[in-house]
Protein backbone atom coordinates (compact mmCIF):
# COMPACT_ATOMS: atom_id res chain seq x y z
CA UNK A 1 0.00 0.00 0.00
CA UNK A 2 2.66 2.18 0.89
CA UNK A 3 4.83 1.21 -2.75
CA UNK A 4 1.52 2.14 -4.20
CA UNK A 5 1.17 5.30 -2.79
CA UNK A 6 4.24 6.58 -2.83
CA UNK A 7 4.43 5.59 -6.73
CA UNK A 8 0.62 7.76 -7.30
CA UNK A 9 2.74 11.02 -5.59
CA UNK A 10 5.60 10.63 -7.89
CA UNK A 11 3.65 10.12 -10.78
CA UNK A 12 1.61 13.37 -9.59
CA UNK A 13 4.84 15.32 -9.30
CA UNK A 14 5.90 14.24 -12.84
CA UNK A 15 3.10 15.30 -14.49
CA UNK A 16 2.73 18.44 -12.44
CA UNK A 17 6.32 19.29 -13.30
CA UNK A 18 5.36 18.65 -17.02
CA UNK A 19 2.43 20.60 -16.95
CA UNK A 20 4.58 24.05 -15.23
CA UNK A 21 6.95 23.51 -18.15
CA UNK A 22 4.19 24.02 -21.04
CA UNK A 23 2.58 26.88 -19.02
CA UNK A 24 5.78 29.00 -18.43
CA UNK A 25 8.55 28.06 -20.75
CA UNK A 26 8.74 30.25 -23.71
CA UNK A 27 11.18 28.25 -25.63
CA UNK A 28 9.28 25.13 -27.08
CA UNK A 29 12.28 23.54 -27.74
CA UNK A 30 13.39 23.79 -24.38
CA UNK A 31 9.84 22.75 -23.25
CA UNK A 32 9.95 19.63 -25.06
CA UNK A 33 13.46 18.67 -23.83
CA UNK A 34 12.19 19.23 -20.23
CA UNK A 35 8.64 17.83 -20.38
CA UNK A 36 10.56 14.14 -22.40
CA UNK A 37 13.28 14.36 -19.27
CA UNK A 38 9.90 14.80 -16.54
CA UNK A 39 8.08 11.90 -17.89
CA UNK A 40 10.65 9.53 -19.25
CA UNK A 41 13.39 9.67 -15.86
CA UNK A 42 10.59 10.14 -12.94
CA UNK A 43 11.36 12.14 -10.06
CA UNK A 44 15.07 12.89 -11.37
CA UNK A 45 14.17 14.84 -14.30
CA UNK A 46 11.43 16.98 -12.11
CA UNK A 47 14.24 17.92 -9.58
CA UNK A 48 16.20 19.10 -11.80
CA UNK A 49 13.83 20.93 -13.59
CA UNK A 50 13.31 22.74 -10.42
CA UNK A 51 16.86 23.02 -9.85
CA UNK A 52 18.01 24.60 -13.17
CA UNK A 53 15.14 24.65 -15.11
CA UNK A 54 13.20 27.93 -13.67
CA UNK A 55 14.41 31.41 -13.71
CA UNK A 56 14.36 32.39 -10.22
CA UNK A 57 16.49 35.25 -10.58
CA UNK A 58 13.87 37.03 -12.74
CA UNK A 59 11.28 35.59 -10.69
CA UNK A 60 12.85 37.69 -7.58
CA UNK A 61 14.13 40.80 -9.01
CA UNK A 62 10.48 41.32 -10.57
CA UNK A 63 9.53 40.61 -6.73
CA UNK A 64 11.42 43.46 -5.64
CA UNK A 65 10.10 45.44 -8.53
CA UNK A 66 6.59 45.18 -7.65
CA UNK A 67 7.49 46.44 -3.75
CA UNK A 68 8.62 49.71 -5.80
CA UNK A 69 12.05 49.89 -5.18
CA UNK A 70 12.36 50.89 -9.27
CA UNK A 71 10.02 53.36 -10.69
CA UNK A 72 7.12 51.98 -13.09
CA UNK A 73 7.14 48.42 -14.00
CA UNK A 74 8.06 48.24 -17.52
CA UNK A 75 4.88 46.07 -18.41
CA UNK A 76 3.13 49.69 -17.64
CA UNK A 77 4.85 51.81 -19.78
CA UNK A 78 3.74 53.82 -23.11
CA UNK A 79 5.41 54.99 -25.55
CA UNK A 80 7.02 57.83 -24.49
CA UNK A 81 6.24 61.55 -26.53
CA UNK A 82 8.82 63.05 -29.06
CA UNK A 83 8.73 65.32 -31.74
CA UNK A 84 10.73 63.41 -34.54
CA UNK A 85 11.40 66.52 -36.11
CA UNK A 86 14.29 66.61 -34.02
CA UNK A 87 15.93 64.22 -35.53
CA UNK A 88 16.21 65.75 -38.77
CA UNK A 89 19.59 65.71 -40.09
CA UNK A 90 20.16 62.15 -38.63
CA UNK A 91 20.41 58.83 -40.87
CA UNK A 92 17.06 57.82 -41.71
CA UNK A 93 17.50 54.53 -39.39
CA UNK A 94 17.52 56.89 -36.38
CA UNK A 95 13.76 57.32 -36.76
CA UNK A 96 13.19 53.18 -36.67
CA UNK A 97 15.72 53.37 -33.51
CA UNK A 98 14.00 56.38 -31.78
CA UNK A 99 10.52 54.75 -31.77
CA UNK A 100 11.68 51.51 -30.48
CA UNK A 101 13.48 52.66 -27.43
CA UNK A 102 10.32 55.16 -27.14
CA UNK A 103 8.39 52.12 -27.01
CA UNK A 104 10.08 49.84 -24.70
CA UNK A 105 12.17 52.35 -22.06
CA UNK A 106 10.81 54.44 -19.59
CA UNK A 107 12.37 57.41 -20.37
CA UNK A 108 11.86 59.75 -22.82
CA UNK A 109 14.89 61.00 -25.70
CA UNK A 110 15.89 64.86 -24.02
CA UNK A 111 17.72 66.85 -26.66
CA UNK A 112 20.41 69.68 -25.85
CA UNK A 113 23.25 66.99 -24.10
CA UNK A 114 27.00 67.40 -24.54
CA UNK A 115 28.63 64.13 -24.72
CA UNK A 116 32.65 63.83 -23.80
CA UNK A 117 34.54 60.10 -24.50
CA UNK A 118 37.20 59.62 -22.07
CA UNK A 119 39.87 57.08 -23.40
CA UNK A 120 40.95 54.96 -20.52
CA UNK A 121 41.35 55.94 -16.98
CA UNK A 122 44.48 58.38 -18.60
CA UNK A 123 41.49 60.61 -19.52
CA UNK A 124 38.56 59.43 -17.54
CA UNK A 125 40.00 59.32 -13.97
CA UNK A 126 41.40 63.32 -13.85
CA UNK A 127 38.27 64.61 -14.83
CA UNK A 128 36.14 62.41 -12.39
CA UNK A 129 38.59 63.59 -9.36
CA UNK A 130 38.62 67.10 -10.59
CA UNK A 131 34.63 67.21 -10.64
CA UNK A 132 34.60 65.48 -6.97
CA UNK A 133 36.87 68.03 -6.11
CA UNK A 134 34.30 70.76 -7.54
CA UNK A 135 31.58 69.53 -6.22
CA UNK A 136 28.99 72.13 -4.26
CA UNK A 137 26.30 70.19 -3.18
CA UNK A 138 25.92 66.65 -4.04
CA UNK A 139 27.81 63.52 -5.53
CA UNK A 140 26.68 60.45 -6.38
CA UNK A 141 28.98 57.44 -7.04
CA UNK A 142 27.70 53.93 -8.12
CA UNK A 143 30.43 51.04 -9.31
CA UNK A 144 30.75 47.53 -9.82
CA UNK A 145 33.93 47.61 -8.34
CA UNK A 146 35.92 49.74 -6.32
CA UNK A 147 39.99 48.65 -6.04
CA UNK A 148 42.01 49.79 -2.90
CA UNK A 149 45.04 50.34 -5.01
CA UNK A 150 46.38 53.50 -5.29
CA UNK A 151 43.75 55.32 -7.43
CA UNK A 152 41.23 53.75 -5.07
CA UNK A 153 42.61 55.28 -2.41
CA UNK A 154 42.39 59.04 -4.46
CA UNK A 155 38.99 58.22 -5.04
CA UNK A 156 38.55 57.60 -1.27
CA UNK A 157 40.04 60.46 -0.09
CA UNK A 158 38.48 62.52 -2.82
CA UNK A 159 34.99 61.34 -1.51
CA UNK A 160 35.66 62.02 2.00
CA UNK A 161 37.32 65.33 1.41
CA UNK A 162 34.21 66.43 -0.37
CA UNK A 163 31.87 65.15 2.46
CA UNK A 164 33.58 67.13 5.27
CA UNK A 165 32.15 70.31 3.21
CA UNK A 166 28.90 69.40 1.21
CA UNK A 167 26.02 66.98 2.49
CA UNK A 168 25.81 64.69 0.00
CA UNK A 169 28.40 62.28 -1.09
CA UNK A 170 26.66 58.87 -1.38
CA UNK A 171 28.92 55.79 -2.48
CA UNK A 172 26.91 52.90 -3.91
CA UNK A 173 29.06 49.29 -4.45
CA UNK A 174 28.04 46.11 -5.84
CA UNK A 175 28.45 43.22 -2.45
CA UNK A 176 29.98 40.92 -5.00
CA UNK A 177 32.05 43.45 -7.17
CA UNK A 178 33.57 45.01 -3.84
CA UNK A 179 35.07 41.78 -3.07
CA UNK A 180 37.51 41.71 -5.97
CA UNK A 181 39.99 44.39 -3.87
CA UNK A 182 40.90 43.50 -0.38
CA UNK A 183 40.83 45.04 1.59
CA UNK A 184 36.96 46.28 0.83
CA UNK A 185 36.60 49.82 -0.07
CA UNK A 186 33.49 49.82 2.44
CA UNK A 187 35.87 49.82 5.18
CA UNK A 188 37.77 52.68 4.21
CA UNK A 189 34.60 55.11 4.71
CA UNK A 190 33.90 54.07 8.22
CA UNK A 191 34.08 56.78 10.95
CA UNK A 192 33.40 59.78 7.42
CA UNK A 193 30.49 61.51 6.39
CA UNK A 194 30.43 59.21 2.88
CA UNK A 195 27.16 57.44 3.39
CA UNK A 196 28.42 54.22 1.77
CA UNK A 197 26.24 51.21 0.78
CA UNK A 198 26.41 47.81 -0.46
CA UNK A 199 24.20 46.28 -2.97
CA UNK A 200 22.77 42.88 -2.28
CA UNK A 201 26.10 42.51 0.06
CA UNK A 202 27.38 38.99 0.40
CA UNK A 203 26.01 38.60 3.86
CA UNK A 204 22.72 40.01 3.42
CA UNK A 205 20.05 37.42 5.39
CA UNK A 206 16.75 39.26 4.58
CA UNK A 207 17.28 39.07 0.94
CA UNK A 208 19.35 36.05 0.11
CA UNK A 209 22.84 35.93 -0.78
CA UNK A 210 22.85 36.03 -4.52
CA UNK A 211 25.66 35.55 -6.96
CA UNK A 212 23.48 36.89 -9.71
CA UNK A 213 21.77 39.86 -9.76
CA UNK A 214 24.31 42.23 -9.83
CA UNK A 215 24.42 45.99 -9.96
CA UNK A 216 26.85 46.06 -12.69
CA UNK A 217 26.17 50.06 -13.62
CA UNK A 218 28.69 52.78 -13.07
CA UNK A 219 27.30 56.70 -12.54
CA UNK A 220 29.02 59.48 -11.18
CA UNK A 221 26.64 62.33 -11.00
CA UNK A 222 27.75 65.78 -9.60
CA UNK A 223 25.34 68.57 -8.51
CA UNK A 224 22.72 67.13 -10.97
CA UNK A 225 24.47 68.99 -13.70
CA UNK A 226 27.25 66.57 -14.89
CA UNK A 227 26.99 62.91 -15.01
CA UNK A 228 29.95 60.05 -15.91
CA UNK A 229 29.09 56.42 -17.01
CA UNK A 230 30.09 53.78 -19.49
CA UNK A 231 32.22 50.69 -18.99
CA UNK A 232 35.23 51.52 -15.91
CA UNK A 233 34.80 50.57 -12.48
CA UNK A 234 37.23 52.83 -10.22
CA UNK A 235 40.69 51.03 -9.94
CA UNK A 236 44.48 51.43 -11.68
CA UNK A 237 43.40 48.23 -13.83
CA UNK A 238 42.08 51.08 -16.33
CA UNK A 239 45.58 53.26 -16.26
CA UNK A 240 46.98 52.43 -19.81
CA UNK A 241 50.02 54.90 -20.71
CA UNK A 242 52.48 53.94 -17.40
CA UNK A 243 52.11 49.83 -19.11
CA UNK A 244 51.53 48.24 -15.77
CA UNK A 245 50.86 44.87 -16.24
CA UNK A 246 47.26 43.65 -16.26
CA UNK A 247 46.22 46.80 -17.45
CA UNK A 248 43.01 47.10 -19.92
CA UNK A 249 41.45 49.72 -22.34
CA UNK A 250 38.45 51.29 -21.89
CA UNK A 251 36.03 54.07 -22.76
CA UNK A 252 33.99 56.06 -19.94
CA UNK A 253 31.78 59.11 -20.81
CA UNK A 254 31.22 62.70 -19.65
CA UNK A 255 27.51 64.12 -19.90
CA UNK A 256 26.08 67.38 -19.47
CA UNK A 257 22.28 68.81 -19.85
CA UNK A 258 18.98 67.25 -19.66
CA UNK A 259 19.95 63.70 -19.76
CA UNK A 260 21.98 63.56 -16.48
CA UNK A 261 18.85 63.20 -14.96
CA UNK A 262 18.50 60.10 -16.29
CA UNK A 263 21.83 58.39 -14.53
CA UNK A 264 20.48 60.67 -11.22
CA UNK A 265 17.12 58.49 -11.20
CA UNK A 266 19.08 55.57 -12.17
CA UNK A 267 21.15 55.91 -8.93
CA UNK A 268 18.29 56.91 -6.74
CA UNK A 269 16.59 54.32 -7.80
CA UNK A 270 19.39 51.61 -6.43
CA UNK A 271 20.31 53.05 -3.66
CA UNK A 272 16.32 53.11 -2.00
CA UNK A 273 16.80 49.25 -2.91
CA UNK A 274 20.44 49.25 -0.74
CA UNK A 275 19.20 50.88 2.15
CA UNK A 276 15.44 51.79 1.76
CA UNK A 277 15.99 55.81 1.90
CA UNK A 278 14.52 58.14 -0.62
CA UNK A 279 17.43 60.37 -1.74
CA UNK A 280 15.92 64.27 -2.47
CA UNK A 281 16.18 65.00 -5.89
CA UNK A 282 12.98 66.19 -8.42
CA UNK A 283 13.38 63.64 -11.56
CA UNK A 284 11.03 66.12 -13.59
CA UNK A 285 13.44 69.25 -12.99
CA UNK A 286 14.28 70.59 -16.65
CA UNK A 287 18.02 71.06 -16.83
CA UNK A 288 19.86 73.83 -19.03
CA UNK A 289 20.66 72.42 -22.61
CA UNK A 290 24.27 71.75 -23.13
CA UNK A 291 24.97 70.29 -26.66
CA UNK A 292 23.69 68.92 -29.64
CA UNK A 293 22.98 65.23 -28.88
CA UNK A 294 19.85 63.74 -28.31
CA UNK A 295 20.09 61.00 -25.63
CA UNK A 296 18.67 58.85 -23.47
CA UNK A 297 19.65 57.03 -20.32
CA UNK A 298 18.01 53.78 -19.52
CA UNK A 299 18.49 50.83 -16.81
CA UNK A 300 18.14 47.28 -17.62
CA UNK A 301 17.43 44.17 -15.71
CA UNK A 302 16.05 40.70 -15.14
CA UNK A 303 13.64 43.14 -12.52
CA UNK A 304 11.98 44.48 -15.48
CA UNK A 305 8.72 42.59 -17.75
CA UNK A 306 10.25 43.69 -21.19
CA UNK A 307 13.95 42.32 -21.57
CA UNK A 308 15.04 46.04 -23.41
CA UNK A 309 18.43 45.66 -23.63
CA UNK A 310 18.14 43.14 -26.20
CA UNK A 311 15.17 44.28 -27.85
CA UNK A 312 16.87 47.82 -28.69
CA UNK A 313 20.07 46.21 -29.40
CA UNK A 314 18.39 43.39 -32.09
CA UNK A 315 16.39 46.53 -33.13
CA UNK A 316 19.40 49.06 -34.04
CA UNK A 317 21.15 45.84 -35.82
CA UNK A 318 17.67 45.09 -37.92
CA UNK A 319 17.22 48.89 -38.26
CA UNK A 320 21.29 49.55 -39.75
CA UNK A 321 21.32 50.48 -43.83
CA UNK A 322 25.02 50.86 -44.04
CA UNK A 323 27.09 50.10 -40.88
CA UNK A 324 27.12 48.21 -37.50
CA UNK A 325 29.80 48.53 -35.54
CA UNK A 326 30.04 46.71 -32.24
CA UNK A 327 32.76 46.11 -29.67
CA UNK A 328 32.06 44.28 -26.59
CA UNK A 329 34.96 42.61 -24.45
CA UNK A 330 32.48 39.27 -23.69
CA UNK A 331 30.74 38.21 -27.09
CA UNK A 332 28.57 34.99 -25.79
CA UNK A 333 26.07 35.73 -28.52
CA UNK A 334 22.54 34.52 -28.33
CA UNK A 335 20.46 32.99 -31.97
CA UNK A 336 18.41 36.10 -32.13
CA UNK A 337 21.89 37.99 -32.34
CA UNK A 338 23.45 35.77 -34.76
CA UNK A 339 20.59 35.67 -36.90
CA UNK A 340 20.24 39.60 -36.90
CA UNK A 341 24.21 40.33 -37.53
CA UNK A 342 23.97 37.71 -40.29
CA UNK A 343 20.93 38.98 -41.70
CA UNK A 344 22.39 42.79 -41.92
CA UNK A 345 25.42 41.50 -43.86
CA UNK A 346 22.74 39.54 -46.38
CA UNK A 347 21.40 43.12 -46.52
CA UNK A 348 24.49 45.15 -47.85
CA UNK A 349 25.18 46.31 -44.29
CA UNK A 350 29.08 45.90 -43.21
CA UNK A 351 29.02 44.54 -40.09
CA UNK A 352 32.51 45.05 -38.32
CA UNK A 353 33.29 42.89 -34.32
CA UNK A 354 35.99 44.36 -32.22
CA UNK A 355 37.02 41.84 -29.82
CA UNK A 356 40.16 41.08 -27.42
CA UNK A 357 42.68 38.64 -28.68
CA UNK A 358 43.46 37.59 -25.08
CA UNK A 359 40.45 38.02 -22.63
CA UNK A 360 40.90 38.01 -18.77
CA UNK A 361 38.66 35.21 -18.57
CA UNK A 362 39.90 32.66 -20.89
CA UNK A 363 36.44 30.78 -20.28
CA UNK A 364 34.51 33.54 -22.02
CA UNK A 365 37.30 33.92 -24.81
CA UNK A 366 36.97 29.92 -25.40
CA UNK A 367 32.95 29.89 -25.57
CA UNK A 368 32.94 33.30 -28.01
CA UNK A 369 35.29 31.19 -30.34
CA UNK A 370 32.82 29.13 -30.39
CA UNK A 371 30.22 31.41 -32.58
CA UNK A 372 32.97 32.92 -34.77
CA UNK A 373 33.23 30.73 -37.46
CA UNK A 374 29.39 31.00 -38.25
CA UNK A 375 29.68 34.42 -38.65
CA UNK A 376 32.54 34.67 -40.75
CA UNK A 377 30.66 32.65 -43.16
CA UNK A 378 28.31 35.02 -43.48
CA UNK A 379 30.81 37.55 -43.87
CA UNK A 380 31.01 39.59 -40.63
CA UNK A 381 34.52 40.93 -40.05
CA UNK A 382 36.13 39.91 -36.61
CA UNK A 383 38.72 42.22 -35.49
CA UNK A 384 41.19 40.69 -32.70
CA UNK A 385 42.83 43.32 -31.02
CA UNK A 386 46.27 42.56 -29.02
CA UNK A 387 47.01 43.53 -25.43
CA UNK A 388 46.33 44.87 -23.18
CA UNK A 389 42.93 44.02 -22.99
CA UNK A 390 40.08 45.90 -24.26
CA UNK A 391 36.94 46.58 -21.64
CA UNK A 392 34.79 49.17 -23.72
CA UNK A 393 31.59 48.86 -24.95
CA UNK A 394 30.17 50.42 -27.99
CA UNK A 395 27.61 49.92 -30.49
CA UNK A 396 27.55 51.99 -33.29
CA UNK A 397 25.09 52.00 -36.20
CA UNK A 398 25.31 53.76 -39.51
CA UNK A 399 26.34 57.89 -38.96
CA UNK A 400 23.97 59.03 -36.76
CA UNK A 401 23.16 56.59 -33.57
CA UNK A 402 25.54 55.38 -30.56
CA UNK A 403 24.91 52.76 -28.09
CA UNK A 404 27.51 53.19 -24.53
CA UNK A 405 27.43 52.03 -21.03
CA UNK A 406 27.78 49.13 -18.48
CA UNK A 407 26.05 46.19 -20.65
CA UNK A 408 28.43 43.44 -22.51
CA UNK A 409 26.58 41.55 -24.72
CA UNK A 410 26.82 38.22 -22.78
CA UNK A 411 23.74 36.70 -21.10
CA UNK A 412 24.72 37.85 -18.01
CA UNK A 413 24.12 41.38 -18.94
CA UNK A 414 21.63 40.79 -20.80
CA UNK A 415 19.89 38.58 -18.43
CA UNK A 416 21.16 38.79 -15.15
CA UNK A 417 22.80 41.88 -14.21
CA UNK A 418 21.71 45.28 -13.71
CA UNK A 419 22.98 47.36 -16.19
CA UNK A 420 22.61 50.99 -17.33
CA UNK A 421 23.39 52.42 -20.94
CA UNK A 422 22.79 55.25 -22.52
CA UNK A 423 21.13 55.82 -26.56
CA UNK A 424 22.76 58.70 -28.14
CA UNK A 425 21.61 60.11 -31.49
CA UNK A 426 24.25 62.57 -33.10
CA UNK A 427 26.57 62.55 -36.07
CA UNK A 428 29.10 64.43 -34.04
CA UNK A 429 29.42 62.14 -31.60
CA UNK A 430 29.06 58.95 -33.73
CA UNK A 431 32.16 60.00 -36.32
CA UNK A 432 34.28 60.56 -33.30
CA UNK A 433 33.33 56.94 -31.90
CA UNK A 434 33.95 55.54 -35.22
CA UNK A 435 37.26 56.79 -35.83
CA UNK A 436 38.29 55.97 -32.78
CA UNK A 437 36.78 52.11 -33.41
CA UNK A 438 38.15 52.07 -37.21
CA UNK A 439 41.86 53.05 -35.62
CA UNK A 440 41.52 50.14 -33.15
CA UNK A 441 40.47 48.16 -36.27
CA UNK A 442 43.76 48.87 -37.74
CA UNK A 443 46.10 47.64 -35.10
CA UNK A 444 44.10 44.56 -34.82
CA UNK A 445 44.31 41.26 -37.15
CA UNK A 446 40.87 40.20 -39.28
CA UNK A 447 39.98 36.63 -38.93
CA UNK A 448 39.23 34.38 -42.18
CA UNK A 449 37.64 31.18 -42.94
CA UNK A 450 41.04 29.53 -43.18
CA UNK A 451 41.84 30.28 -39.75
CA UNK A 452 39.24 27.56 -38.47
CA UNK A 453 40.50 25.32 -41.25
CA UNK A 454 43.81 24.92 -39.60
CA UNK A 455 42.15 25.13 -36.03
CA UNK A 456 43.05 21.55 -33.52
CA UNK A 457 40.37 19.32 -33.38
CA UNK A 458 41.17 19.41 -29.83
CA UNK A 459 40.30 23.37 -29.68
CA UNK A 460 37.36 23.00 -31.54
CA UNK A 461 35.83 20.44 -29.14
CA UNK A 462 37.09 22.38 -25.82
CA UNK A 463 35.22 25.64 -27.31
CA UNK A 464 32.10 23.64 -28.47
CA UNK A 465 32.28 21.84 -24.74
CA UNK A 466 32.52 25.57 -23.23
CA UNK A 467 29.76 26.84 -25.57
CA UNK A 468 27.16 24.44 -24.10
CA UNK A 469 27.63 26.37 -20.86
CA UNK A 470 27.70 29.59 -22.33
CA UNK A 471 24.74 31.07 -21.36
CA UNK A 472 25.50 30.11 -17.19
CA UNK A 473 28.95 31.86 -17.90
Amino acid sequence: MLTLTLEILIAVFNLGTACHVVIHKRDPKSAAAWVILCLTVPLVGPILYWLLGVNRVRTRAEEWQEQGYWSQPSKSASPQPFDENNLEGLCHSAGTMAKIGNSVAKRPLVTGNSVQPLHNGDEAFPVMLEAIKSARKSIWLSTYIFETNALGKEFINALIDAANRIEQVNVLVDGFGECYSWPRAGGYFKNSNVKFARFLPLNSLSRGIHFNLRAHRKILVIDREIGFTGGMNIGGRHLVQDGRKNSCRDIHFQFKGPVVQHLETAFAEDWRFATGEKLPYDPQQSDPKRGPSICRGFSAGPNEDYEKLRWLILGAINSAEQSVKIMTPYFIPERPMIHALNLAVLRGVKVDLLLPAKSNLPFFSWASQAYHEELIRFGVDIHLQPPPFNHGKLLLVDDSYSLIGSANLDPRSLRLNFEFNVEIFCNETNQSLSRYFDELCTSSYTLDHGHFMDRRTSIKLRNGLIKLFSPYL
